[in-house]
């Protein structure tokens, strides 16, 4: 009975252990799996490596941007460029050297200066759109006040010009009067009576006339003055107007698409100089 204890002992503890040749025999399967992924991973030649980075960048160069302002994709299209190049860097077998990272700092270093000018140039056209916007609406002001002006002119000088035409009117028939009455030629005192009325209404007539034609002059250049001031404002704005036209004509252009093409170009050049130095170079 002890016997087949002991014996039963020693069989269920040996359920649960691995015999050494079952242990290597499960490695031998790992590292036949392993190394059947290794050989299926495909090792890029330096020529597919520069296809396929060269056709990344000029995707990347051609790339257009939809709508102004035009700077707001710059930094996305920056980040793409950067994991193109790191992407190509980590490629086995691209074994970056010295010239390529000092051309590779310099590209990158001149494409960045190149669109922060034309961050800059999108905000001082979009301040001009602005400016053009104000001036064109300051112009339709202008000519709104500048009607409103010469109606309150004309209604003031039409108004004066009929109370003096009255006077006038008025004195004309003074003075006809005056002239009709008949005196006693006998009475000297009376002829004398006569002509100093008559004279005094044609004094009055003659200077009312006088004030008639001065007032109906000095609104004339008051209209004159207030023409001239409005047509000096009015070419100063559209002088502006047209100045800050001419400055957002390009607006609706994206001026940083030959400047992305020049940087793909330059970095797909950059790549193929440097395998070509590495496949030329003595191993």
């Amino acid at each position: 009975m002890g016997f087949r204890s002991q014996t039963g002992s020693r069989r269920s503890g040996q359920k649960f252990q691995k015999a050494p040749h079952e242990k290597s025999k499960h490695k031998t399967q790992k590292s036949k799996i392993k190394g059947q992924f290794a050989e299926e991973t495909p090792v890029l030649s330096p020529q597919e490596i520069l296809e396929k980075t060269a056709e990344r960048l000029g995707k990347l160069g051609t790339q257009t941007f939809a709508l102004s302002p035009f700077s707001q994709y710059f930094d996305d299209w920056l980040v793409n460029l950067r994991q193109v190049i790191a992407e190509f860097e980590s490629y086995p077998g691209v074994n970056t050297d010295e010239a390529f990272m000092k051309e590779r700092t310099q590209i990158f270093s001149d494409v960045e200066g190149e669109l922060a000018k034309r961050r800059l140039q999108e905000a001082e056209l979009n301040t001009s759109a602005k400016a053009l916007a104000d001036n064109n609406h300051l112009l339709v002001e202008t000519d709104a006040s500048y009607a409103s002006q010469n109606r309150e002119i004309a209604a003031k000088r039409n108004g004066e010009i009929e109370r003096l035409t009255r006077i006038v009117q008025e004195l004309e028939s003074e003075l006809s009067l005056a002239q009709k009455t008949k005196t006693n030629f006998l009475n000297p005192f009376a002829k004398n009576t006569k002509a100093q009325n008559v004279a005094a209404a044609n004094q009055k007539l003659i200077a009312s006339k006088s004030e008639l034609e001065i007032t109906v002059q000095n609104f004339a250049v008051e209209q004159e003055k207030l023409h001239d001031a409005y047509e000096k404002k009015k070419l100063e704005i559209m002088e502006k107007v047209r100045t800050l036209e001419r400055q957002i004509t390009d607006i609706e252009i994206d001026t940083s698409a030959p400047v992305r093409k020049a940087t793909s170009e330059s970095f797909i050049e950059a790549a193929e100089a440097l395998l070509q130095r590495k496949t030329s170079s003595p191993r």
